[in-house]
C-alpha cells in the first residue's frame, strides 16, 4: 500500500496507523475498519479520498500491526482509545467512518465524545440490529478459541497466500473475496486469535448481536449521518440500513445495487464519491453538545 504505517505508544502500547495529511483547511476523516481487519482494508479509497482531505486509518489495539494486550476490547475501550489517538496526533475533530464492527466503534466514538465528530458514515454498520452471519455467531461460542487453530492451520494460511498472489499476477482477483482472506489468514496467530475473540464477544454472542444503538440514534439528529450498504450484503443485512434511516432524522441512505459486505473494496470510487459529495455538502457538528443535551432532555 502507498501510504506506510506510522506508530505510536499510547498507555505503553503501540499502535499503528495511516495518515495521509492534505491541506490543513480541509476536514479529516477518521476510517475503522471492521473485525479481523485493519488500516490496509482502506488501499483502495486511501488515496481518492486524500487529494480532497486529511485521511487517518488506525489499525485498532488488538488487529493489524497495533499491539495485542491482554484487556479491555469493548467498544467504549476502542472509543477512548481513538480519543487518545487524536489527541496525540493534536487532530481537534474528525469525519467518522466506520466499516462493520468499525461502525459500532464510530457510533460509541460519536455517543461518548460528540465534541470529535463532525459527521458519521456507517458502512455495513454492526450495532444496528441482532442479525448477523451465522459465522460470526459461530465463532462466539464456550470454547470456539480453542477449536479455532484447528480451522487456521499456518500451511492453509501460508497456501492460500500463495494462490492470492498467483491470482492477482494473473488479473483473476475477486476484491471482496480476498479482504475475507486477508481477515481469515490474519488469525492463523495466536495472538491475534485472542484478540479476536476478545473483540467479538463483546458485540456478538450465539444469538447475534448484543450491542444494540437504535434506541439511541436519535442522538444523531443533528449530526450529518451518512449510511452506505450493499444490498447484497451477506454479513449484515441490509435491513438495518434502511431502519436506520428511518431512525436519524436528516440521515443520507446510499444502497450499492450487486455489492456486498465491503464497499470500499467492491466499490472504491463509488464510495469515494459518495463520501466527498456528502462532506462537502454538510456542515459539521462543530463540537456544539447543546444539540446533544437538548435531544437528551426531549426524550426524557
Amino acid at each position: 500500500m502507498g501510504i506506510p504505517l506510522r506508530h505510536v505508544t499510547l498507555h505503553g502500547h503501540d499502535v499503528t496507523f495511516r495518515l495521509a495529511e492534505a491541506d490543513p483547511d480541509r476536514p479529516t476523516l477518521l476510517l475503522i475498519h471492521g473485525l479481523a481487519g485493519n488500516s490496509r482494508t482502506w488501499k483502495d479509497v486511501m488515496p481518492g479520498l486524500a487529494e480532497h482531505f486529511t485521511v487517518l486509518a488506525p489499525d485498532l489495539l488488538g488487529h493489524g500491526e497495533s499491539a495485542k494486550p491482554v484487556g479491555d476490547y469493548s467498544l467504549g475501550a476502542f472509543a477512548s482509545g481513538l480519543r487518545d489517538l487524536l489527541a496525540k496526533l493534536d487532530i481537534d475533530s474528525v469525519t467518522v467512518v466506520g466499516h462493520s464492527f468499525g461502525g459500532g466503534v464510530a457510533m460509541q466514538l460519536a455517543y461518548q465524545h460528540p465534541e470529535l465528530v463532525d459527521r458519521l458514515v456507517l458502512i455495513g454498520s454492526g450495532g444496528l440490529g441482532r442479525e448477523v452471519s451465522w459465522i460470526l455467531r459461530l465463532l462466539t461460542l464456550p470454547g470456539a478459541e480453542y477449536l479455532m487453530p484447528l480451522f487456521f492451520p499456518p500451511m492453509v494460511v501460508d497456501a492460500g497466500n500463495e494462490l492470492g498472489k498467483a491470482m492477482d499476477e494473473r488479473g483473476w482477483s475477486v476484491p471482496h473475496l480476498g479482504e475475507m482472506w486477508r481477515a481469515y489468514a490474519s488469525l492463523g496467530q495466536a495472538e491475534n486469535r485472542r484478540a479476536f475473540v476478545r473483540t467479538i464477544r463483546s458485540v456478538i454472542d450465539p444469538g447475534g448481536q448484543t450491542v444494540n444503538a437504535s434506541d439511541r440514534l436519535y442522538l444523531a439528529a443533528a449530526m450529518p449521518t451518512l449510511i452506505v450498504w450493499g444490498d447484497d450484503d451477506g454479513i449484515i443485512p441490509v435491513e438495518h440500513a434502511h431502519a436506520a434511516h428511518a431512525a436519524i432524522p436528516h440521515s443520507r441512505l446510499e444502497i450499492l445495487e450487486g455489492c456486498g459486505h465491503f464497499p470500499h473494496v467492491q466499490e472504491p470510487d463509488h464510495l469515494v464519491a459518495v463520501i466527498r459529495e456528502f462532506v462537502d455538502s454538510t456542515t459539521p457538528l462543530d463540537g456544539d453538545l447543546r444539540s446533544f443535551r437538548d435531544a437528551l432532555r426531549s426524550a426524557s
